[in-house]
């Protein structure tokens, strides 16, 4: 394997991308409050490089509020049809505003207006509040521009532990653990 774990990340997710797996940019991702009470769901990455792992969200949810507290996390990917996961532990920074806007007028008009009606993690009456709020508000946003809310940004995850665990025979698995020593990765193998 290289010594560069972005190097073997981006080769297996260009693997998973190309094998058509459904939403192969779908992380587990674990966070966990001051008092060390952990809980964890389903994120998308949107990009990555040598500085980290980038997904979006509503800085007033519950992943925002305990990311505020506590900006150690951990992101898991689990490609099953490849027989491939990757484990990733380190220390999320939001984004800059630059960067949140960027993504955030890149994406399709319903999911920026959705963002400015959604309170993400609170308590909603019915499936129906939501869809006439959204139409109130899509009503409202004709012929304007959709800007990003102050409370929508992003993340960056910068790895201080890659992990690569490759499902082997006879439960025989491999697995190769890179740690971030002094500004460079050291790798290890692990028993299964």
């Amino acid at each position: 394997m290289s010594n560069n774990p972005i190097t073997i990340f981006d080769q297996w997710f260009t693997e998973a991308k190309k094998h058509d797996i459904q939403e192969c940019e779908a992380v587990n991702l674990a966070t966990a409050t001051k008092d060390g009470v952990p809980s964890n769901r389903t994120v998308l990455l949107k990009e990555y490089d040598e500085f980290g792992f980038v997904f979006f969200t509503n800085l007033e949810s519950r992943k925002g509020l305990e990311l505020k507290e506590n900006p150690f996390v951990s992101l898991c990917f689990y490609w099953k049809e490849l027989g491939k996961q990757v484990r990733i532990e380190g220390r999320a920074n939001q984004v800059s505003d630059k960067e949140a806007t960027e993504y955030f007028d890149s994406r399709p008009l319903q999911s920026r207006i959705g963002a400015h009606v959604s309170q993400q993690s609170r308590v909603i009456k019915s499936d129906f509040d939501l869809v006439k709020e959204v139409a109130k508000k899509t009503a409202e946003m004709i012929g304007k521009k959709v800007e990003r809310p102050a409370y929508w940004s992003g993340f960056r995850v910068t790895p201080h532990k890659i992990e690569f665990w490759q499902k082997g025979n006879f439960r025989v698995h491999r697995r190769h653990l890179y740690r971030l020593e002094d500004g460079v990765w050291e790798m290890e193998l692990l028993y299964p």
